[in-house]
C-alpha cells in the first residue's frame, strides 16, 4: 500500500517539474532597428497561464496602444495547453539606442521575467520599412481601392471622443495686464501617424510671449484620466498671456491634420478575431474649443498719479557707479525693477536729473524667465548722464508704483536720492586772452570759436602741409580702389560659392578635422564611448558631405557605390568600410583587436587618403 502512495506522490512530482520547466516567458519585437516615428510591436508570450503582469517603462518610446491581451487554448489527443500574450504598439521619438528592460509574471507563486531587448532608432524610416510600406499601400489599394482617405465630414466614426485639443487657461477672470497661462494640450486614444499645423490662434487682445521648452525635439507623454478613460497626453504649445484691454476676449481655436491609423474589417473572420485584417490611414482636422477670458479694468480707486501700467509684485533699486566725478566725466545711473508680472510691458522710467545733467536714452537689460508658473526676473534701465559744470547736485528719488493682485491695491515705493559732487574739468572754462585792451575774455565751453589769427607769418601755403601732397592723392584714390577690389572679391566669392554640392566637399575635411580633434580630446580624458562616437561621426559626416550623399541615404551600400564611381581601388574602399563597421560596433560594446588610438590613426589616415585619391 505505501508503495502505491510512493510511486503517486513520485508521478505528481515529476509532472509538476515537467509542466514547470516547459512554462516558458519571452520578449519578441516586430523589428529591431526602426526610424522616427515608425510603428512596431513588442509582445510578451507566456506559454501557461499567470497573473500581475508587470511591463516595463519603455523608455525612449511612445505607447500607441496596449496592453492588447490575447489567450489560446489547445487540446491534442486529450492534453490540454494554453498560452498568453501581452502586446503593445510602440512608436520611436528619437535616434539612438534603445533597451526595453524585462517584463514580469507570476505564475505559480514565482515571478517569472523576460530578457531585455535593443532597439536601434534611426532618423526618418529604415528601408525595410519603406518597402513594407509600400507592399501594404499597394495591397491595401488592390483590396480596398484607397489610400489615405482625407475626411472632412459625413464621419464614420466621432474622433472627437478619442482626439482632441484642449485650450487650458489656468484662470478665466483677470484684470488688464494680470499674465495668464494659456496651454494647448493634445488627448489621445489612437495610433497618430502624422500631423500638420493648419491655424495657430491669433490672442488677439493679448500681448503673448510663448514658453520655450528646453528641449524643443522632445516630446512628453503622460497619462491622465477624463471621465475614467486614460488619455495619453502631451503639451503642443505654452503662453504667458497679459490682457491688453477690458471686456470679452475670446481665444480663437487651434486647428491641427492629424493622420490616424485605423483597422479596416477583414472579410476573414479569423483574422478580425485574431487581430488581423488591413488599415487605413485616415485624416481628422481637430479644432480646439474657444475660451473666453473676461477681462476687468483696473480699479480707480488709489491709482496714483503716474502710474505707468505694472501689476504683479515688484521692487525698485537705484544706484550710481560714482558719487564724485569732474566735469565732462559719465556717469551711469542704474534703475533696477524685480519681480514677478508684467516686466517686458512696463514704461520706460522718467526721472528727473539737474538740469547742468546731459541725459541719453536708457540702456534697457531684461534677465527674464518665462515658464509655466509666469514671467519673472529682473529689468535694468542704465542712463549715462554727463555733467556740464562743476558744483554739488542732488539726483532725486523716483517714485514707482504698481498694482498688487495678491491685495487688490495699488502700492507705491521710492528710491534713495544720490548727492554727486562735480569737481570743475579741464575742459569746463578754456579762457584766451590777448593783450588788446579792446577785445574781451571769452568763455569757452568744450571746443568754442576762437579768435581768428592775425598773424600772417604763422598760416601755412598750400603744399607746405599735407593737402596736395602725394599722400593725400594717394589716399584721395585708395578709396575708389578699395572699393573695386571689394567688387571683385565679391564677385569671386559669390561664384566660388554658389555650388552647394561643392561647397560642402571642399569643407568636408575640415569638418572632419573638428570631429577627430574632439575624439582625440575624449580619448585623453579616456572616455571610450565618446571616442568612438566622434569618430563615427566625423568619418559618416565627411563621406556625406564629400560625396553628396543625403543623411536619410548614407549606408555602406551607398558610400560603396558612390566611391567606386570615383575610381577609389577594392582595397582602399574595404578598409573604409571595415573602419566603419568596427566604429559602430564600439559605440555600443567593447571591441577587441585594435585599441583606440590604432582606431584613431585608421579614421585620419582614411580621410586623408581619400582626399588625396579624389
Amino acid at each position: 500500500m505505501k508503495l502505491k502512495y510512493y510511486i503517486s506522490f513520485l508521478l505528481l512530482f515529476c509532472t509538476g517539474v515537467l509542466f514547470a520547466a516547459d512554462i516558458r516567458f519571452t520578449a519578441s519585437v516586430s523589428k529591431t532597428e526602426v526610424g522616427t516615428t515608425e510603428q512596431f510591436e513588442v509582445t510578451f508570450s507566456l506559454s501557461g497561464n499567470g497573473d500581475r503582469f508587470t511591463p516595463p517603462a519603455f523608455n525612449g518610446f511612445l505607447v500607441v496602444s496596449g496592453p492588447n491581451v490575447s489567450q489560446s487554448m489547445s487540446v491534442i489527443n486529450g492534453a490540454s495547453s494554453s498560452s498568453m500574450a501581452y502586446s503593445y504598439e510602440l512608436v520611436a521619438v528619437k535616434p539612438g539606442t534603445y533597451t526595453i528592460g524585462p517584463a514580469t509574471i507570476v505564475v505559480n507563486g514565482k515571478t517569472l521575467s523576460t530578457q531585455p531587448i535593443k532597439i536601434k532608432v534611426v532618423k526618418g524610416t529604415t528601408a525595410a520599412s519603406a518597402q513594407q510600406a509600400t507592399a501594404a499601400q499597394q495591397q491595401q489599394q488592390q483590396r480596398a481601392g484607397g489610400g489615405i482617405q482625407s475626411i472632412t465630414s459625413g464621419r464614420s466614426k466621432d474622433i472627437t471622443k478619442d482626439l482632441f485639443i484642449r485650450a487650458d487657461v489656468n484662470k478665466t477672470n483677470a484684470y488688464i495686464g494680470e499674465q495668464l497661462t494659456l496651454s494647448y494640450r493634445l488627448y489621445t486614444r489612437v495610433a497618430l501617424v502624422g500631423n500638420e499645423l493648419e491655424k495657430m490662434s491669433d490672442l488677439n487682445g493679448f500681448y503673448s510671449q510663448e514658453i520655450k521648452s528646453a528641449d524643443p525635439t522632445a516630446v512628453h507623454w503622460r497619462i491622465e484620466t477624463i471621465k475614467g478613460v486614460k488619455y495619453n497626453v502631451t503639451e503642443i504649445k505654452q503662453n504667458i498671456l497679459f490682457p491688453e484691454h477690458a471686456g470679452n476676449i475670446t481665444i480663437d481655436p487651434m486647428i491641427m491634420n492629424f493622420v490616424v491609423r485605423e483597422t479596416a474589417p477583414s472579410a476573414d473572420p479569423f483574422d478580425n478575431f485574431f487581430g488581423g485584417g488591413s488599415f487605413n490611414d485616415v485624416k481628422y482636422k481637430i479644432k480646439s474649443i474657444p475660451a473666453v477670458i473676461h477681462v476687468k479694468p483696473l480699479p480707480q480707486a488709489g491709482k496714483p498719479a503716474g502710474f505707468g501700467g505694472a501689476v504683479g509684485r515688484f521692487t525698485i533699486h537705484t544706484s550710481v557707479d560714482k558719487s564724485e566725478l569732474k566735469a565732462n566725466e559719465p556717469l551711469n545711473y542704474k534703475i533696477t525693477i524685480s519681480g514677478k508680472g508684467n516686466l517686458k510691458l512696463l514704461k520706460p522710467m522718467a526721472p528727473d536729473f539737474p538740469a547742468d545733467f546731459e541725459k541719453y536714452d536708457p540702456k534697457v537689460t531684461d534677465t527674464i524667465t518665462d515658464n509655466e508658473n509666469g514671467e519673472s526676473g529682473t529689468r535694468v534701465y542704465t542712463y549715462l548722464l554727463i555733467p556740464r559744470h562743476g558744483g554739488s547736485f542732488n539726483i532725486d528719488p523716483v517714485k514707482f508704483s504698481y498694482f498688487d493682485l495678491s491685495a487688490g491695491k495699488y502700492v507705491s515705493v521710492q528710491t534713495k536720492g544720490f548727492p554727486i559732487k562735480v569737481a570743475k574739468g579741464a575742459t569746463e572754462n578754456n579762457v584766451t586772452s590777448l593783450g588788446d585792451a579792446d577785445k574781451q575774455d571769452v568763455k569757452l565751453l568744450n571746443k568754442d570759436i576762437r579768435y581768428i589769427k592775425t598773424d600772417a607769418d604763422n598760416i601755412a601755403k598750400i603744399g607746405d602741409g599735407f593737402y596736395g601732397s602725394p599722400l593725400y592723392y594717394f589716399l584721395l584714390i585708395l578709396g575708389p580702389l578699395s572699393f573695386a577690389g571689394a567688387l571683385v572679391y565679391g564677385k569671386w566669392y559669390e561664384v566660388a560659392n554658389s555650388d552647394i554640392v561643392k561647397v560642402k566637399s571642399r569643407k568636408a575635411g575640415r569638418i572632419a578635422a573638428k570631429h577627430l580633434a574632439s575624439a582625440k580630446a575624449q580619448l585623453t580624458a579616456n572616455n571610450k564611448t565618446a571616442f568612438y562616437e566622434n569618430v563615427f561621426r566625423g568619418l559618416y559626416g565627411y563621406l556625406g558631405d564629400k560625396l553628396n550623399i543625403a543623411a536619410a541615404d548614407l549606408n555602406r551600400e551607398k558610400i560603396a557605390t558612390e566611391l567606386k564611381a570615383r575610381s577609389l581601388d577594392d582595397t582602399s574602399i574595404n578598409d573604409l568600410l571595415e573602419t566603419l563597421d568596427l566604429c559602430d560596433m564600439a559605440r555600443y560594446a567593447p571591441v577587441s583587436g585594435i585599441s583606440e588610438q590604432q582606431m584613431f590613426d585608421r579614421a585620419k589616415n582614411m580621410i586623408n587618403n581619400i582626399e588625396e585619391k579624389i
